[in-house]
């Protein structure tokens, strides 16, 4: 296993856009967190956040009694095996092409990666966004272009513009494998879990972005979690932090937007329009070491049938657990730490991932393996 080394305050000061403002916020936290007589812990939603806490040491800014707590907020870590099978048995179709986002790429299956499949002469192909598999269809018109559509609310609207493009223009060579999963359901599911200690929740801005922050109104309202919604810089997630903080110090439990330069209440109809169109919700989603959670993922709509791989091909629907000694679903629900995996660092590295949440750069155990001393 690595060893976490602390990072000093001034390599932590100088990697940020504006270290005196983030010195300000921190003062600030500690004059607040002296208030505040008991333990904070704040669970970071988003991977992203947590991959900055990570890289700007974000952790050792903190006051004593404030945690963070890593989330299920990755969308690659929480794909099961049995969904990264399917797309291994559709790419190693005869006159197939698999297309997936970059990540997708390296997550191990129950039997081998895309990576792998590729390597043994399967067609897989990674795009940056979902609408650069028209051109690959275009191109390709003799084959079956399968689109494994991944992501939260965030990406959701890409795959919808997708779909429409696809009925719009009548091309009969693109189909689609959904796997897009929500953010609130399992938050919920965090809280509901057994000795769960989460006390509040940053959310994640760019889902906020499309669906607007009142999809976390039920996270405030019935559980009494306040959630604030964050922006992605160094300075968004302290500002948040802070923002936590003073709630509960004034005994205040709310929604709150930090990152009000880029969401509203309602978030963006239009994208959310173009969701409903195409998308229902799903009775349940299995998230990977985890296990099912009710009505936390998107299915296409049965008019969109004709387009939905996962019925032309009758996939199979087993369940496959990860290996007993990967614990990504504990680090996913917020009840271990990376470094507490015993296979971590060790037999899953980076280079050769046991675990989903090695895979991702915004998976908490690539996050602690890469800047392990800034979490500490």
């Amino acid at each position: 296993m690595q060893k976490i080394k602390k990072i000093s305050l001034k390599q932590i000061i100088e990697g940020f856009r504006k270290p005196e403002i983030v010195k300000a916020i921190a003062d600030v936290l500690n004059d607040e967190a002296e208030k505040y007589s008991g333990e904070l812990h704040i669970m970071e939603v988003c991977g992203g956040h947590t991959h900055i806490i990570a890289k700007y040491g974000l952790s050792q800014l903190m006051p004593k009694n404030i945690h963070f707590i890593h989330g299920p907020g990755c969308p690659v870590c929480i794909m099961p095996k049995e969904r990264v099978d399917h797309a291994v048995i559709l790419a190693e179709k005869e006159d197939t092409i698999l297309v997936t986002l970059g990540d997708m790429m390296r997550v191990p299956g129950s039997k081998r990666s895309l990576q792998e499949s590729r390597s043994h002469g399967a067609d897989v192909r990674f795009v940056y966004s979902p609408l650069d598999t028209l051109k690959i269809a275009e191109e390709n018109q003799n084959k079956k272009v399968i689109f494994f559509a991944i992501g939260f609310e965030t990406t959701t609207p890409m795959t919808a513009s997708l779909i429409q493009e696809v009925e719009k223009n009548n091309i009969k060579n693109i189909l689609f494998h959904i796997n897009h999963v929500t953010v609130p359901e399992p938050m919920e599911a965090v809280i509901q879990s057994k000795d769960s200690k989460i006390d509040a929740f940053i959310g994640p801005s760019h889902v906020s972005v499309i669906a607007g922050a009142k999809i976390y109104k039920p996270i405030v309202v019935t559980y009494k979690k306040p959630v604030v919604i964050s922006g992605f810089e160094p300075v968004d997630i302290m500002q948040s932090t802070l923002m936590i903080l003073k709630q509960f110090n004034e005994k205040r439990c709310k929604l709150e937007i930090e990152y009000s330069r880029g969401v509203s209440v309602e978030g963006n109809l239009k994208a959310q329009e173009m969701i409903k169109d195409c998308f229902d919700i799903a009775e349940k989603f299995r998230w990977r070491g985890i296990g099912d959670i009710p009505k936390s993922s998107l299915k296409l709509k049965e008019k969109y049938d004709y387009l939905n791989a996962e019925k032309i091909y009758d996939l199979p629907y087993e369940a496959i657990d990860d290996h007993k000694s990967c614990r990504c679903g504990d680090i996913l629900m917020g009840k271990a730490l990376p470094p507490e995996c015993k296979v971590f660092g060790k037999a899953c590295t980076p280079e050769r991932p046991m675990g989903a949440c090695m895979v991702s750069e915004e998976g908490a155990c690539a996050a602690y393996y890469r800047y392990g001393r800034g979490l500490g």
